[in-house]
């Protein structure tokens, strides 16, 4: 953001403005577009950031506004790669719910989906839940070697393989996979400067990482060519005609 003010030569305050003006434009508009989807294959996972500071910088008060770890988590379609819906909270079981039971809300009603996420045993109650017998699901659970030795370490322990589970319904063995979210995770980190790790271009306010993401999705929905496609998830998706424009973007804050 300070970078963006340099380079067009106004206040910070003016871009801070512009992104929570932005953000909140393109929320409201994916919450009516994004309805009735017809997605049939959803892979779902959360990617880490934080606000303010890491959870052992965090004092308890500054934990209570806001600062800390912040998980978005995301349901991404399979086959159209349009990002069905996203939420920022914590690591919890309540961030699940939200999630999935705002992904079941946008899909076509009385439509059969296949489900799969990594091993997180927090998805297990919420799908079912959610779904109720309506989606297949399945698991894809990874085998980790032993954990590393080193204390700074910034990823998990080295993948030995994986196990597919099916956890309810019958899912296509075939499709039971999180490859395209966990690719689309680096989308979203190297699109975003406030998801870069050891820097500080982290977020200072939970605010603005909403704002900056509901910026982001917009972007990757209606205006990002998907190399493979040809064509934006949302033209795929089937809920727009046309790749959009930053211009159209910004027509949306009038």
């Amino acid at each position: 953001m300070r970078a963006t003010a340099r380079l067009v030569d106004c206040s910070f305050n003016t871009v801070s403005k512009l992104l929570i003006e932005s953000g909140r434009a393109c929320t409201k508009f994916q919450d009516k577009a994004l309805q009735k989807l017809p997605c049939k294959r959803i892979q779902i996972d959360e990617v880490w950031g934080f606000v303010g500071a890491k959870d052992l910088n965090c004092s308890p008060e500054k934990k209570a506004g806001g600062w800390g770890s912040a998980w978005v988590w995301v349901a991404l379609c399979a086959d159209s790669k349009l990002l069905a819906t996203w939420f920022i909270g914590p690591r919890v079981p309540q961030s699940a719910y939200h999630l999935l039971y705002d992904l079941r809300e946008r899909l076509a009603p009385d439509h059969n989906v296949q489900i799969t996420t990594d091993g997180f045993a927090m998805y297990l109650k919420p799908v079912h839940s959610a779904f109720v017998g309506q989606a297949d699901y399945a698991q894809l659970q990874k085998i980790y070697g032993a954990e590393p030795t080193s204390s700074g370490r910034y990823s998990p322990a080295q993948c030995m393989g994986t196990r597919r589970a099916v956890i309810s319904g019958n899912p296509d063995p075939k499709h039971i996979s999180t490859s395209y979210v966990e690719r689309h995770h680096m989308n979203l980190r190297m699109s975003n400067r406030r998801f870069t790790r050891l820097t500080n271009a982290f977020s200072k306010k939970l605010e603005n990482l909403e704002h900056s993401v509901a910026l982001y999705a917009m972007h990757y929905n209606f205006c990002r060519i998907h190399r493979t496609l040809r064509v934006t998830p949302a033209m795929e998706a089937g809920i727009s005609d046309h790749v959009w424009s930053v211009e159209e973007i910004i027509s949306l804050l009038s």
